[in-house]
């Protein structure tokens, strides 16, 4: 079984994950609703215990062949206890799935929340942090989770409750009718429940010591399915760059050999579900006829009728179908206990990123200026290593700033830290209060959705009207689009690296932004497009101060001030003025 320590641990972390639903703005709706899901269950264990009565009037009606009793047990109890169980199955079965599936959206809201709020998604990935494969547990682990929790618990609820109550059936049994042993009569208080006990409580010992690799294995497998679909994923969405360089084969090693993983998981869960089918299988058989080898002897003694024989063996199976409730469900629970770890894994990743927020360069509003000032920044990599240090620089508005410097300097890590999501470093960046910050990287980003959505993008599709949507994607030379404005496709794949930097250049003019930061945000363009798209801006956002990265030599005509990160001791870099941009290799 369980060590006690680590049953207080999942119980804890169950507890942790389930409760904060039950609590939310929902609460008398969950709880109403699991209220009705546990009252139907109890309901259904009361039924058992009739049903229990009806097996000893109905077969000792048989017995003594009453046909009024029997008529009387078959077409009028059983009906409605028969009718009863149904109607309650189902509805159990309704208000169950409703409720599962308004935790699961509640569940599934907060997670979304959390992973898609203020960077922490990105924070995640760059961290390295151990919560591989955050969709997959946001998608599939939750729904699991909220499936296993509500089925295992309402489950094992129920059959505690009808151990209870058969317990007291077979407990008062054992009292009335002793065992007769060689002529002999002994009262033994409870020996039919002891027995009960003892069978389920070896069984139970066994099936943990067969079962418990199936936990990890359970966790291994819903990890190796995850990466292997998001390897999937990825080669479908740089197909194109894998097909010119002909790198199908080097894709497809990798896909097996991720598959392989996958395979050989679930070949050692076969095996392990294999030996443990084997022990259910044979404890449940052995279970069919251990309640008459236990009672029949009082019945061949006489002591007992045949309605007591099988209201006995009825409730001892009852008894110790309850006992088992861990050696029968063995698989389903260390299915479920894996999905409770991977949750309780992305929980607590999702805390240390939403932590880092607050260690890392800080970004903070400040009402006394209406300058972007940098003081003591220190930007360092995952690993700890410092490249880029800037004591003090201050950004007025509408300045035009060229930032220059070798590959691998820091500029990038820079203007993540301008932009609040790094979170490795130290010192503040200081922008006005109510100012407006935005940053084009080099990639640009392309939603799902329409071509619109993908202009309006962050903000939604409709606050952007169709004139205005038309106008912006002919300023930035894309009017032959004007007609698939609002056709859905995935435009990431269909635009050009060029047209999708033009799209992001639209949705800066769409948002006009006080500060505008561009990490190489117009490099898929050629020189006279980027002359252009830099004109572009200065006409339509005059107010908004620009702060560019590039390479190029031509982008020193579209700026007023030059800044360089230059080495220091320790590949270190600081950020220094220059009157003239200072251009290296991309």
């Amino acid at each position: 079984m369980l060590k006690l320590k680590s049953l207080k641990t999942l119980l804890r972390t169950i507890g942790r994950t389930a409760l904060p639903y039950y609590r939310s703005d929902e609460k008398w709706f969950a709880l109403g609703m699991l209220g009705l899901v546990i009252g139907l269950q109890l309901f259904g264990v009361w039924l058992d215990v009739r049903f229990n009565r009806w097996n000893n009037d109905f077969y000792t009606a048989l017995q003594q062949k009453d046909w009024t009793a029997f008529a009387y047990q078959m077409f009028v109890v059983f009906s409605w206890i028969a009718a009863l169980s149904i109607i309650s199955g189902v509805y159990q079965t309704y208000l169950s799935q409703w409720l599962r599936i308004r935790w699961r959206k509640w569940m599934t809201g907060r997670y979304l929340s959390d992973w898609m709020g203020n960077g922490t998604h990105y924070r995640m990935r760059l961290s390295g942090n151990p919560a591989d494969n955050p969709d997959q547990r946001i998608a599939e682990d939750t729904q699991r989770f909220v499936d296993g929790t509500l089925s295992i618990g309402v489950a094992l609820l129920g059959q505690i409750v009808t151990l209870v109550s058969f317990i007291v059936i077979l407990w008062n049994m054992s009292a009335s009718n002793p065992i007769v042993l060689f002529g002999q009569s002994y009262v033994i208080p409870g020996y039919l429940v002891w027995t009960a006990l003892i069978y389920a409580v070896v069984g139970t010992i066994l099936a943990h010591l067969i079962g418990k690799p199936l936990v990890k294995l359970n966790f291994d497998q819903q990890r190796y399915e995850a990466d292997f679909r998001f390897a999937l994923i990825r080669n479908r969405e740089n197909g194109e760059e894998i097909a010119l360089l002909k790198g199908e084969p080097a894709e497809r090693a990798t896909l097996g050999h991720r598959f392989n993983h996958v395979v050989g998981n679930f070949y050692d869960i076969m095996i392990r579900q294999k030996w443990l089918n084997f022990f259910q299988s044979g404890y449940t058989q052995v279970a069919v006829i251990f309640p008459f080898i236990v009672v029949s002897p009082l019945y061949f003694s006489g002591t007992l009728e045949l309605g007591g024989l099988m209201a006995t063996a009825s409730a001892f199976g009852m008894v110790r179908s309850a006992l088992s409730f861990f050696v029968t469900a063995y698989d389903t629970l260390a299915d479920w206990k894996a999905v409770v770890d991977r949750l309780d894994g992305f929980e607590k990743a999702l805390g240390k990123a939403v932590a880092e927020e607050k260690v890392g360069p800080a970004l903070a509003a400040d009402r006394a200026d209406r300058d972007l000032a940098i003081r003591d920044l220190v930007v360092r990599l995952p690993d700890g290593r410092e490249i880029v240090d800037v004591p003090a620089l201050t950004f007025a508005p509408r300045e035009r700033v060229l930032v220059t410097g070798p590959s691998g300097s820091g500029k990038t890590s820079l203007f993540r830290a301008l932009g609040g999501i790094w979170p490795f470093g130290g010192g503040g960046v200081h922008i006005p209060a109510g100012a407006d910050l935005l940053i084009l990287p080099q990639h640009a980003y392309m939603p799902l959705g329409t071509l619109k959505t993908a202009l309006a993008y962050p903000a939604p599709e409709a606050d952007l009207a169709d004139a205005d949507a038309e106008t912006m994607l002919e300023l930035v030379g894309l009017a032959g689009l004007v007609p698939s404005l609002h056709e859905a496709a995935n435009w990431g794949n269909r635009l050009s690296g060029g047209e999708q930097q033009r799209i992001a250049i639209a949705r800066a003019l769409i948002a006009k932004p006080d500060w505008l930061l561009l990490d190489e945000a117009t490099s898929a363009l050629d020189e006279k497009a980027e002359a252009d798209v830099y004109g572009l801006i200065r006409q339509r956002l005059p107010e908004t101060t620009i702060i560019s990265i590039g390479h190029r030599s031509s982008l020193a005509a579209l700026h007023d001030r030059f800044l360089q990160l230059v080495e220091k001791e320790g590949g270190r870099h600081t950020v220094v003025e220059a009157k003239a941009p200072v251009l290296a290799p991309a």
